[in-house]
């Protein structure tokens, strides 16, 4: 990776709410404290860490069947995401982004789980979003 690593950082921080693990970015407190600290190898480590528990997360409730319409409809949307960040880990962000505004995920080159069928986007997310937190907290193995 060339460059400094970016901050993961989605603007919508919950710790400044309180929480010990932020909704956006799944980022302990101390994990954003420390990130100005850290060097790019560390801070690569984190996003590695991030992304691999997004990725076992979201694969309980959806999967990417087309990831270069994904990132169409990313850049299409405005929708932030790094050039190494796994298609599931993208697919989070497409849906807290647009979860009120997609009708058919498969435009956007992802579906729900058979088992997630019955739920529209604005409930998935809900659900994934309520699911990666309770992973947030239970990770151990934090690099940052």
């Amino acid at each position: 990776m060339t460059g400094r690593v970016r901050s993961p950082c989605v603007g919508v921080c919950s710790t400044t709410l309180g929480d010990e693990y932020c909704r956006g970015c799944q980022r302990s407190h101390m994990e954003i404290t420390l990130w100005p600290a850290m060097d790019d190898a560390q801070r690569e480590a984190c996003m590695q860490s991030v992304d691999q528990l997004r990725e076992q997360v979201a694969k309980r409730f959806m999967h990417v069947f087309d990831a270069a319409l994904l990132e169409r409809q990313l850049l299409r949307h405005g929708i932030r995401y790094r050039p190494e960040q796994p298609p599931l880990s993208r697919a989070i962000e497409l849906l807290r982004v647009g979860r009120g505004r997609i009708q058919q995920l498969d435009r956007y080159g992802v579906a729900s789980l058979s088992t997630m069928a019955d739920q529209d986007v604005k409930a998935l997310y809900a659900l994934l979003n309520q699911a990666l937190l309770m992973a947030v907290e239970r990770r151990s193995d934090s690099p940052c």
